[in-house]
């Protein structure tokens, strides 16, 4: 019996002890990547300092002219991940956003819950300073007010101007909370808000219903809510409280968890608020007001109870999958084709099991249903909003087939690609990355429009369909 639960135990240190060093190795790849583009760019521009065209200053003035109109395409990362100005000049969104004229691609809370970073989205378009909400910021124990985003980067937004939203990962269920916001008229000093200040919402990999993987990674299945004392999560937690207590201002303006409103800096809590954090006495991590309780299987249900699929907005998602079925079995579909930090977790998801001494996340649930994934979500959890009640939805096999959408419903396909594969890196894609964002634009663009479809740059008005 002891030597069965010591090699248990060993097996357990020795994942955590991999998952450890691949995902801080990838973390370092990506902070290496962004400060050597960022030394390559800043050489570039001093020994080859680019000669202005006032042509080119012209036809500059005429796009941004013609692009006025057009409903702005806001690009929404998931967790981990990182906006505009961030990292440098590396895009979350591998590049995808300058394939449209008018695309915005705001830097959000990386680990902060979806609540603050649907609060924080708001004000980013709107402008003013994040308002967290009295209530809400007294039960988590952090400052009402947040960053200020002054004018704005779409102070016109309204019902008559609504937003295409685009969401990657957690990104798409913070939009889904901010459309709720709105329609609730949540937002103090901004009665007229309503549902259809949003147009569209599109889903690549989206969160909607919780995944599995929060468990591999530490949440304890009982409650969805708390950690496990020894676990990959944990060793983040210790990280990130020491990143954002050490408050290095260079380190934190090229990425920051968004954990500011905390207060968390020695400078304002002095070493006993780190020893404070790290016992779990106060932080957000003591508070639960951080972004992985959102996305268990307990914690999505409990969101979603409040959240509604709106019969004037048009909803498409992509959900991904690196798994098949073989013999009654689900397995990893390949090696090449997967990254290398989530081929460990495709395997991990596609074997887990709830534990038999805990009550299931809710009635009616399924191991088997849970084990299709794509390293980092269950495929079942992204193709569109199921718990606790399912929302109107319909499978499409191809693009071709939502040339004329219906609002209120949740069109969704499913992909062959890994969580990771449409984002940062566009190469691992190939020519996969294009169909997929050129087909998200294009669908913004031509073929949802609540009023009359707008005009596209150097293209003539069309009539309504």
């Amino acid at each position: 019996m002891m030597i069965k639960l010591w090699m248990g135990t060993s097996l357990q240190l020795a994942e955590l002890f991999v998952s450890s060093v691949v995902h801080l190795l990838y973390g370092f790849y990506i902070f290496s990547s962004a400060v050597a583009g960022d030394i390559s760019q800043t050489l570039s521009d001093y020994l080859f300092k680019p000669n202005v065209d006032i042509n080119d200053v012209g036809e500059t003035a005429q796009i941004q002219s013609n692009v006025e109109g057009l409903p702005p395409i806001v690009l929404v990362h998931g967790i981990f991940g990182f906006g505009k100005g961030r990292l440098g000049g590396l895009s979350y969104f591998g590049g995808a956003e300058k394939k449209d004229e008018r695309v915005l691609v705001p830097d959000l809370g990386s680990l902060t819950s979806i609540y603050d970073r649907a609060r924080e989205l708001f004000y980013y378009l709107k402008g003013g300073r994040v308002d967290f909400g009295e209530e809400h910021s007294e039960a988590c124990g952090h400052s009402r007010f947040g960053r200020d985003y002054g004018k704005g980067e779409y102070p016109e937004w309204d019902e008559d101007h609504p937003i295409h939203f685009v969401g990657h990962s957690a990104g798409a269920q913070v939009v889904r909370v901010l459309q709720q916001m709105l329609a609730d008229k949540a937002f103090e000093g901004y009665e007229e808000t309503n549902e259809n200040w949003v147009l569209s919402v599109t889903s690549l990999s989206g969160a909607f219903n919780g995944t599995t993987r929060t468990y591999l990674d530490g949440m304890r299945t009982d409650d969805g809510i708390s950690m496990k004392p020894i676990c990959l999560l944990q060793l983040c937690r210790i990280g990130v409280i020491m990143y954002d207590w050490l408050d290095i201002s260079w380190l934190k303006t090229y990425y920051n968890f968004g954990f500011d409103h905390f207060n968390i800096s020695w400078k304002k809590t002095g070493v006993r608020g780190l020893l404070d954090c790290l016992m779990g006495n106060t932080g957000p991590f003591a508070t639960g007001d951080w972004i992985l309780p959102d996305l268990t299987i307990q914690g999505s249900t409990s969101l979603n109870s409040n959240l509604q699929t709106f019969p004037s907005t048009y909803y498409f998602s992509y959900a991904t999958k690196r798994t098949r079925r073989i013999m009654g079995m689900t397995i990893p579909s390949g090696v090449l084709g997967i990254h290398p930090m989530l081929f460990l977790r495709v395997f991990q998801m596609s074997q887990w099991r709830f534990p038999q001494d805990v009550s299931p996340p809710y009635k009616g649930y399924r191991d088997e249903e849970w084990q299709e994934n794509d390293g980092a979500l269950n495929t079942i959890s992204m193709t569109h909003p199921r718990l606790p009640v399912e929302h109107p939805s319909r499978f499409v096999r191809s693009d071709s087939e939502c040339q004329t959408l219906q609002p209120g419903i949740w069109y969704y396909k499913i992909v062959e690609a890994d969580h990771i594969t449409f984002i940062v890196n566009r190469e691992r894609a190939g020519v996969q990355f294009d169909l997929i964002y050129d087909s998200i634009f294009q669908r913004c663009r031509k073929h949802v429009f609540r009023k009359i479809p707008q005009t596209l740059p150097n293209q003539s008005p069309r009539s309504p369909r």
